[in-house]
């Protein structure tokens, strides 16, 4: 196929606007996949993707499209995951298109996340085409999100296309406007090979496969290639495209999209935005754009009931095989033995690789609160970045510590506008710009602290607007803070797994609530449990969990009082014997009770 009948483009768009619907629709009308091949959501291949309803990994699918004019095009959709989390990887699905559909509810309208994936596509010199979607439902109001188009994105209103991805309707505008509308690639296909690495996953058989655009060259089964940033050189084994189904081909040409499999072994070799090149004809320069991907969230990760340490380890082991932008580290609590410290690329990762650790692993755990990585100055001048509370040098050790802040982009109807302001003043949250986009629709920028986002924000963001707030963000750098580490202490013993890192005037106040709820959740001993929250070695709060008691006297009718106080003071003593061997044992809802404290 020549380059000029070559279409490369995405589709991006808030979670829950009918992406992975409309890429059903455009397979469906191509004819990529057979009635009986086909289900909803073809390209969300895991079962987490179909209960969540976004999308996790990228996938690609090549269309073979008639226009009306008669000509053929090959045209290559370039899936993109549905969440901030994994904005990167969104990032370099958008550097291997030369357009995007822009997908919007007609329900619901622009939000946030429209608006960030419209920046991420204008940054890549994107032709953006928007799509208003669901005009079939009853509460759809089309005319309201094309003026959120023009006032808040800034597109015309006449560029839009009305679909309803559900129904089929305007599909065929959707195709022929790939046609008219996206460029056809440029490169030259005489230069040295440059290729985009933009997802790759592992698979039992056959080792990594990566799935990459062609920018100039081409990439030919039993070449030599080398992976630019990790300096791995492999043999090219096999290369193809997906329909979604895949289908081996020799090569790969420029401006074309496909996979490649070279007996990779390691992911950490095949990593998101790396270039491929050939070993002997070695680009001079690789593609621009490549950075690591860094976790931003961190939580200990420990084995309950049957599972053992070593069952954890092979999962997180096996696991991670399929995701490189998850990593952990071997971590030994008092509390609670052996077990990870895992970091994750936001809260949704971490919720992912949970639930699949416990599904296909078959493993209980208990999971710590999620914090993030703060950097801590010494006396020394030395900086040092520590991710878990544990790790905080003593307070007269420290000369500063600094926390991750970001720039969060709210977008919230205008009657919730008090309510969501004082969340993220409670949050120190600090204004940086608020403007209205339309009549009852208003856009906050603000700096947050991440540590603030962590635990519960954005559930409480949902519900102090009824679901109507959405929220979009990126990391804004490192600020200093005032901060001191709260310990929990059980019967004097801390639990270095309850530790968090606070804001000092907040410490006291989180403290008290923390006490009070662990109280309400370990269950009550043979022996009195003291529950203390303290900073350093000064006690700020303090419960009490009284212990079960039987009733000594019970077997007394009369004598002497002495009798009595007896029974009562070898009891006493037996109580206290207890409590210096007594181990308590605390439950996962104690953990839990950090999510709820803010």
């Amino acid at each position: 196929m020549k380059m000029k009948n070559i279409r490369n483009f995405s589709i991006i768009a808030h979670i829950d606007h009918g992406k992975s619907t409309l890429a059903d629709r455009l397979l469906e009308r191509t004819g990529a996949l057979s009635p009986r091949e086909f289900k909803e959501q073809v390209l969300d291949t895991m079962d987490l993707e179909r209960e969540k309803g976004i999308t996790i990994k990228a996938q690609t699918a090549r269309l073979r499209y008639e226009s009306k004019s008669g000509e053929e095009y090959i045209l290559n959709l370039i899936d993109t995951p549905g969440h901030v989390d994994f904005s990167y990887e969104v990032s370099r699905s958008l550097t291997a298109s030369e357009g995007a559909f822009l997908v919007i509810d007609a329900s619901q309208g622009v939000e946030a996340q429209t608006l960030a994936n419209t920046y991420l596509a204008l940054q890549n010199d994107l032709v953006l085409i928007p799509v208003i979607n669901k005009i079939d439902l009853p509460q759809a109001n089309p005319e309201v999100t094309l003026e959120q188009l023009e006032n808040i994105i800034g597109l015309k209103r006449e560029e839009a296309l009305l679909v309803s991805a559900k129904k089929g309707t305007g599909i065929d505008y959707v195709l022929e406007s790939i046609v008219d509308r996206v460029p056809s690639p440029k490169g030259n296909p005489g230069s040295p090979l440059k290729a985009l690495l933009f997802d790759s996953w592992f698979d039992s058989y056959r080792g990594v496969i990566v799935l990459t655009r062609v920018f100039d060259g081409t990439i030919r089964r039993g070449a030599q290639v080398e992976l630019m940033a990790s300096r791995a050189i492999y043999e090219v084994e096999e290369v193809g495209y997906l329909t979604p189904k895949p289908h081996e081909v020799d090569s790969l040409k420029t401006g074309e999209v496909g996979y490649v499999i070279a007996g990779i072994k390691e992911l950490s070799h095949a990593r998101i935005g790396d270039t491929i090149t050939e070993k002997k004809r070695r680009a001079s320069e690789a593609l621009p754009g490549f950075k690591e991907a860094k976790p931003m969230v961190f939580c200990g990760m420990f084995p309950a009931g049957e599972s053992s340490v070593d069952d954890l380890r092979k999962s997180l082991e096996k696991l991670r095989l399929n995701d490189s932008s998850f990593q952990y580290e071997a971590e030994n609590s008092p509390a609670l033995g052996m077990g990870f410290r895992c970091g994750f690329l936001g809260l949704l990762h971490r919720e992912i690789i949970q639930e699949r650790l416990e599904r296909e692993f078959d493993l209980n755990l208990i999971t710590t609160a999620p914090s993030v990585g703060f950097r801590v100055a010494g006396k020394g001048e030395r900086v040092k970045e520590i991710h878990n509370p544990s790790e905080l040098p003593p307070a007269n050790e420290i000369k500063k510590i600094e926390e991750p802040v970001i720039e969060a982009l709210i977008i919230t109807p205008d009657k919730y506008l008090g309510a969501v302001l004082k969340l993220l003043e409670n949050r120190r949250g600090e204004q940086k710009k608020m403007e209205y986009a339309s009549s009852q629709r208003i856009i906050l920028t603000y700096l947050l602290p991440l540590n603030e986002v962590v635990i519960d924000f954005y559930n409480q963001l949902k519900s102090i607007s009824q679901g109507y707030a959405s929220m979009d963000y990126e990391l804004a750098g490192y600020r200093e803070a005032s901060l001191v580490k709260l310990d929990i202490l059980i019967n004097r013993e801390p639990v270095d797994a309850l530790s968090l890192i606070v804001p000092k005037d907040k410490a006291y106040h989180l403290g008290r609530m923390l006490v009070a709820k662990m109280r309400k959740l370990i269950p009550r001993q043979q022996f009195e449990v003291a529950i203390q929250a303290a900073i350093g070695k000064r006690v700020v709060a303090r419960e009490t969990i009284k212990p079960y008691r039987k009733d000594v006297l019970a077997k007394l009718y009369g004598g002497d009082y002495t009798r009595k106080m007896k029974l009562l003071e070898k009891q006493k003593g037996g109580k206290k014997r207890m409590r210096k061997i007594g181990r308590v044992e605390i439950p996962q809802e104690a953990f839990l009770a950090l999510l709820d404290i803010k």
